[in-house]
């Protein structure tokens, strides 16, 4: 058994990050390349100008391929944006054959029950994810194949997005000549590589807080319980900053990102009362802090709306896991556990091994996620018309009618 690669766009509202990795048979991820650049053409996870994303993807590639040495055919993609929705659904069915034994037939047929639902022509299923099993009514089975019972129930997480939204990004992606392998909603992607199985299994809320949006997932009992995503996220902070200070876009975000801070200022180690400068704009770095603490206790207490059971120490004992370039931000996790009154810790993406180094940062949580999930699934298989373009189908045609007229 060789080695598989395994390439994952995380195409974001400010970066565009590529990644490319060598997946040893037992499951092992080595990041052979990364492609870093500035996004252009999206808004909030959006696709707004198809030919400028499509140009910063293939920037972003581009780099991926010099580090590698690899040449991209496919990859895993992620997805976000409000558009995004989800359900949960149940599904059940009857175990018929004289020995009563659960099979894995049984489970594509109970999971194919579970995602008989209706869904709109505007809408694209991405997702349908088994919570837990019961059978005859024992609740809480993860893994029923080999039971004994008459009736198989299932539990599903039910993911779907705006059909548009997920053709543009497609189309961007095809655009460049690559396949998809599968498109991973991205905070389930952020998931993967920031959260342990204790996490998962006592319950844990994680919120990657990025450029455009937001995107937050809960998990409980080891599987999915919730997701959503919130349109507010760092670009609206440097926004804030931008016209409460009268600064230019770029300058409020480059001093977000050097100066920014949500501690009080009396606890940070900024002494000096003189402005901060930048590109010859010069602030108070109070008036800096005070602005940016209070966009981020504003997205904290957002991220707490969108989570269903208001019971946060039964539902979420392991408290919230923050991830996403925004959570650099100095002293999120003491803000966190303040105003929130639960465990708050920042996520960086740990679980991959190799060429890592500007990876080690929570912003690179999303593409190292979708890493992992394309170590852990095959890709979904096409058939032969969908993987060929369409001189390749003429050239099959071609060869078909020349093997009936007996010609080489």
């Amino acid at each position: 058994m060789k080695n598989r690669i395994v390439t994952a766009i995380d195409v974001g509202t400010t970066k565009i990050c590529t990644i490319i990795a060598e997946v040893n048979p037992v499951g092992g991820v080595n990041v052979v390349g990364v492609g870093i650049g500035p996004s252009q053409g999206l808004h909030k996870g959006l696709v707004v100008n198809i030919n400028d994303a499509r140009e910063s993807i293939r920037e972003s590639i581009r780099k991926a391929e010099q580090a590698s040495g690899y040449k991209v055919e496919s990859a895993y993609v992620g997805v976000t944006g409000r558009h995004v929705a989800s359900m949960n659904n149940r599904g059940v069915v009857a175990i018929t054959r004289n020995d009563r034994l659960v099979r894995s037939d049984d489970l594509k047929r109970v999971m194919a029950t579970a995602q008989n639902i209706s869904v709109p022509n505007d809408r694209k299923l991405l997702h349908v994810i088994p919570r837990t099993y019961a059978v005859d009514g024992q609740s809480g089975v993860k893994n029923p194949v080999g039971m004994h019972g008459f009736r198989l129930d299932v539990e599903t997480h039910i993911i779907t997005a705006a059909a548009t939204s997920v053709q543009n990004l497609v189309k961007c992606i095809r655009g460049l000549g690559i396949d998809i392998d599968d498109l991973v909603l991205e905070p389930i992607a952020s998931s993967e590589a920031v959260l342990t199985d204790d996490e998962k299994q006592v319950g844990v809320i994680l919120a990657d807080i990025g450029g455009g949006t937001t995107d937050i997932c809960v998990f409980k009992d080891g599987s999915i319980w919730h997701t959503a995503i919130i349109p507010v996220a760092g670009y609206q902070l440097t926004r804030d900053v931008a016209i409460g200070l009268g600064l230019p876009f770029d300058v409020a975000e480059e001093m977000k990102k050097r100066y920014g801070s949500v501690l009080p200022v009396y606890e940070t180690k900024m002494e000096s009362p003189s402005p901060i400068c930048e590109d010859g704009h010069g602030v108070s770095y109070q008036d800096l802090c005070d602005i940016i603490r209070a966009r981020v206790e504003e997205v904290l207490r957002l991220i707490m709306l969108e989570i269903p059971n208001s019971d946060y120490d039964s539902l979420v004992p392991a408290g919230l896991v923050l991830t996403g370039g925004s959570s650099n931000l100095a002293g999120m996790e003491t803000l966190g556990r303040d105003i929130l009154r639960i465990p708050v810790r920042v996520g960086n993406p740990d679980k991959v091994y190799g060429i890592i180094d500007s990876l080690h940062d929570p912003a690179y949580a999303t593409g190292v996620g979708l890493l992992i999930w394309g170590a852990k699934h095959q890709p979904v298989k096409k058939s032969w018309l969908d993987n060929l373009g369409f001189f390749g189908r003429m050239r099959n045609l071609l060869k078909g009618f020349a093997g009936l007229f007996g010609s080489n």
